[in-house]
């Protein structure tokens, strides 16, 4: 027998999965083998420049930094000609002050003194940490922590500056899942470059459900 097509199995299974339930029949497991890149270690430099180059091809503009030094003056820079920032109460203390460099304000916000998110709208940035990036599609996952925040606060000022640290970048999805569901209640928000839809004739329209501008700092 040849062997389905992926449309054709998915099917099957579904067809399958409704006749059981109809007869009361239990569900056959779900197959759980998904591939995982063993051939490149996470934060390699193959995974590395796999994750620069996908973030580039979003439009993020992005840069290493061996340093905490480094990973400060890289947020000053990418906040140059910038007013406002919000950070979360948890962000490193020495990134708060780069934030705050050139007379920049600085708001803290946290799930105990949150800003509106009307004030929020007038913000010009955030600056946060991150929880785990994968390379295979240029994502950056946030899961809620001090150090990054409620959502809110990255899904409505213009900018997003994020610190991702080297070695939390991972080649494949599930490797990801596997970190995320180490605690799989928190809040989770997936980011692959900046907000961005195209209409129906691939007109690009940017900052639609999210800040239009991202910013990537990859420390250590």
């Amino acid at each position: 027998m040849a062997p389905m097509d992926a449309k054709t199995a998915i099917l099957a299974r579904a067809r399958d999965a409704i006749g059981r339930s109809q007869q009361g029949r239990p569900v056959r497991p779900i197959p759980r083998d998904y591939i995982r890149s063993t051939s490149d270690a996470p934060g390699s430099d193959t995974v590395v420049e796999e994750m620069i180059e996908k973030l580039e091809d979003y439009s993020a503009k992005v840069v290493l930094a061996p340093t905490d030094a480094e990973v400060a003056d890289a947020i000053d820079s990418f906040l140059e000609g910038l007013g406002s920032v919000v950070v979360p109460t948890g962000l490193d203390a020495p990134f708060k002050k780069a934030a705050a460099r050139s007379g920049r304000t600085v708001r803290e916000d946290s799930r105990e003194k949150a800003i509106p998110t009307l004030e929020l709208d007038t913000i010009d940035a955030v600056v946060t940490r991150s929880r785990v990036g994968i390379s295979i599609s240029g994502t950056i996952v946030l899961d809620g922590e001090p150090d990054q925040g409620r959502r809110a606060i990255s899904l409505v000022p213009d900018t997003h500056v994020v610190v991702l640290e080297r070695s939390a970048i991972v080649p494949t999805v599930p490797q990801a899942v596997d970190v995320l569901g180490e605690n799989p209640l928190r809040p989770m928000t997936w980011i692959a470059g900046g907000s961005a839809t195209s209409d129906i004739e691939l007109v690009r329209v940017n900052g639609v459900h999210g800040p239009r501008n991202l910013r990537v700092v990859i420390a250590h």
